[in-house]
């Protein structure tokens, strides 16, 4: 006697209607959803956590940006490497941040330079040590989670730029 055969697994999406025909698809872009609100939530919280209260993921995200590799960024390359269209909402997270005296921008020619501020740099080591101790910690030190998140990353960039060529499109209908 052969043992019942499990039935397919139901695929877990946030809209049925779009898993008609490729339900994959669906389902990946159900787990984008609920990461994003996580990791967005995420980044609030340890940023809170580090003494920075009442930001928001984009101001998080600008903060560090602005503090990587110790360079001065223009509004632009901000906004291109985070890959945000609207320039007006990271102008607003600049302005926001100079308020709380952890971002400087100084005028060079026509454009602003923006960098952090030794405040701002004392939030991001604050932020990256919270940071180990409640997410990377729990991770492991397995070389496996290692080559996953790298997979994993490269195709988060890859499926970036598929929806970006996809809105692309989308805009020319």
């Amino acid at each position: 006697m052969t043992p019942p055969s499990s039935p397919e697994p139901t695929p877990i999406v946030s809209s049925s209607h779009l898993a008609s025909g490729v339900p994959e698809a669906s389902e990946v872009e159900f787990g984008l959803i609920v990461a994003s609100h996580a990791f967005n939530r995420w980044m609030v919280r340890c940023m809170a956590a580090a003494g920075l209260r009442d930001l928001t993921s984009l101001d998080v995200l600008v903060l560090h940006h602005v503090f990587h590799r110790g360079r001065g960024k223009k509004l632009a390359d901000i906004c291109f490497t985070l890959n945000v269209e609207d320039t007006h909402l990271v102008n607003y997270s600049l302005k926001k941040l100079e308020r709380l005296g952890v971002v400087a921008g100084q005028k060079v020619g026509k454009e602003v330079i923006y960098s952090a501020t030794p405040e701002g740099q004392a939030a991001i080591e604050r932020y990256r040590d919270i940071r180990q101790q409640c997410l990377l910690d729990n991770l492991g030190d397995s070389n496996v989670v290692t080559d996953v998140n790298h997979k994993l990353g490269n195709t988060l960039r890859a499926l970036s730029g598929l929806y970006d060529q996809a809105a692309r499109a989308a805009t020319s209908l």
